[in-house]
């Protein structure tokens, strides 16, 4: 369901060069919110750290959507930085694991595959 791996970054470091990797493989970010940040503005302490960055390939969006719009759960597809006992970790949620509650379509699984692929590189190569 998931892909987590620790990193050897700081938190601040880790965040700050996601960006550029994932533009290198294709794709976008098109939000980032640093959840630690909206909760202390509503009075709301996190012992942790905790950014999600949204991310679009939008071909592979395009493709996904065209075979079955429920895939725009789970789409654009996030990548979370956070820290858990002193340790920064990046992770994804797997879009294999959303095709497959969808229902058994070939096409879908094999482009969800992909895109995990290119996911995984990306938190690999922030990491």
């Amino acid at each position: 369901m998931f892909y987590i791996v620790e990193s050897s970054k700081s938190f601040y470091e880790a965040n700050l060069d996601l960006g550029p990797v994932v533009e290198r493989l294709g794709f976008v970010i098109v939000h980032r919110q640093d959840l630690g940040e909206t909760l202390q503005r509503r009075g709301i302490e996190l012992d942790e750290d905790c950014q999600v960055h949204e991310v679009i390939n939008y071909r592979y969006a395009a493709d996904l959507l065209n075979i079955d719009m429920r895939f725009s759960l789970g789409c654009p597809w996030r990548i979370a930085v956070f820290t858990e006992n002193g340790a920064t970790k990046i992770g994804i949620a797997r879009p294999p694991a959303l095709a497959a509650a969808l229902g058994d379509h070939a096409e879908l699984a094999r482009l969800a595959a992909e895109v995990e692929a290119k996911l995984i590189l990306i938190v690999d190569e922030t990491r």
